[in-house]
């Protein structure tokens, strides 16, 4: 099998995996008084110590949370309904229009049910956010802004935001900036303190660590409302026991993904490169989607429109060779929907309907290059020709 979709989840670390299994037998809750519960708090608040030193934040700013997704929500709504109470002129949400759907969605339930008004940022034909174009959507009306959302780097295309000049945009009119880093940590610089933003979403899976763990790195300033309400376990912003083991496996991930960079940017990011050569050359028109420019981009992702094609028929048909990777496009009712991040880039909709993304990591190797560019070629004369039939 080559598995070529690390963007959705990538394997454990062995060490993050040695440090699950070994903390999952012991007892303690880290929120108890005893002896148990105190061993616990101790190796959460070394595993935020570690974490935060990864991420280049305090221990404070770490709010351990379920995942990317719960990070999101927590940032969006909870800034969101924050900055409305404290000043209820502040209704309008500023979002790029190529978030995941853990932003979209929170952003877009803001304004069925909350009042917000959702205004969507352009983008560049790479799917970029420029900090002139986030300055301006502030600038017509800055004391209604409650808050923007742009993530440090884009899921499918793999393009990079210029994230501190974004954020320096924002602050000049005292708007939190928010960024989704769940695709970026690990595989370009991410520091929190010198981003300037006010929130970061990280995820446990994307890392090397394990599924249910991610973490909301919050500015000691900002106190969002809560999501989810009970003990306050995390800066009273967020309720919940504290998934001690996964908390730990998570920190090793984080320290090793952190420490690794350089390796993954270099020795991946060559690999991805050889992809890349290995598709255009047995599908010539297969158009190369984000910046094409390898530091604008993810060293791990590649992503291609291929003309003629489904890509939900692409992938099905690789999928049968073994072959794994995803497709940006959704499927509404046996349809295939093009991708909501490459009509915001202007792309055709029938193009972005024939879409793959191919991402690697720590445990891609040469072969599974070897196997895409066998594969690829043959799997797109079978869905153009059953595009034609």
């Amino acid at each position: 099998m080559a598995y070529l979709d690390h963007a959705a989840t990538t394997p454990m670390l062995p060490e993050a995996a040695e440090e699950l299994t070994a903390r999952l037998s012991i007892t303690g809750n880290a929120s108890s008084l005893h002896a148990s519960g105190r061993r616990a708090r101790r190796t959460v608040e070394e595993s935020r110590e570690s974490l935060a030193e990864a991420l280049g934040a305090r221990p404070s700013e770490v709010v351990f949370t379920s995942g990317g997704t719960e990070a999101d929500n927590l940032a969006v709504k909870g800034l969101y309904w924050a900055r409305r109470a404290a000043d209820p002129a502040r209704t309008r949400v500023l979002a790029s229009p190529v978030e995941h759907h853990a932003v979209l969605d929170a952003v877009h339930w803001l304004g069925e049910h909350e009042g917000a008004t959702v205004e969507y940022l352009p983008v560049d034909s790479h799917g970029r956010v420029h900090a002139d174009a986030l300055r301006d959507a502030i600038a017509r009306d800055p004391g209604s802004v409650a808050l923007a959302t742009v993530m440090w780097a884009n899921n499918e295309i793999g393009t990079v935001m210029p994230v501190r000049e974004l954020a320096d945009a924002a602050a000049e009119f005292d708007v939190p900036l928010h960024a989704d880093a769940v695709q970026a940590f690990g595989q370009v610089p991410v520091g929190f303190a010198a981003s300037g933003l006010a929130a970061l979403t990280v995820s446990g899976h994307k890392i090397g660590g394990p599924y249910g763990i991610g973490a909301l790195l919050l500015g000691r300033e900002y106190t969002p409302v809560p999501v989810l309400h009970g003990g306050g376990q995390e800066r009273h912003v967020r309720s919940g026991t504290l998934d001690v083991p996964a908390v730990a496996s998570f920190a090793v991930a984080g320290r090793l993904a952190a420490g690794r960079r350089e390796w993954f940017a270099r020795e991946v990011g060559a690999l991805r490169d050889q992809l890349v050569e290995a598709v255009r050359t047995a599908v010539p028109d297969a158009i190369l989607g984000g910046d094409p420019a390898p530091g604008g981009r993810l060293p791990a992702n590649a992503h291609f429109s291929f003309p003629g094609c489904e890509g939900d028929s692409l992938l099905l048909l690789l999928d049968a060779q073994g072959i794994e990777c995803s497709t940006g496009s959704a499927c509404t009712a046996g349809v295939a929907q093009p991708s909501h991040v490459l009509l915001a880039t202007g792309t055709d909709p029938d193009l972005a309907r024939g879409t793959l993304r191919f991402s690697l990591g720590h445990t891609s190797t040469p072969e599974d290059v070897e196997a895409l560019a066998k594969a690829i070629g043959p799997a797109v004369e079978r869905a153009r020709a059953a595009g034609l039939s």
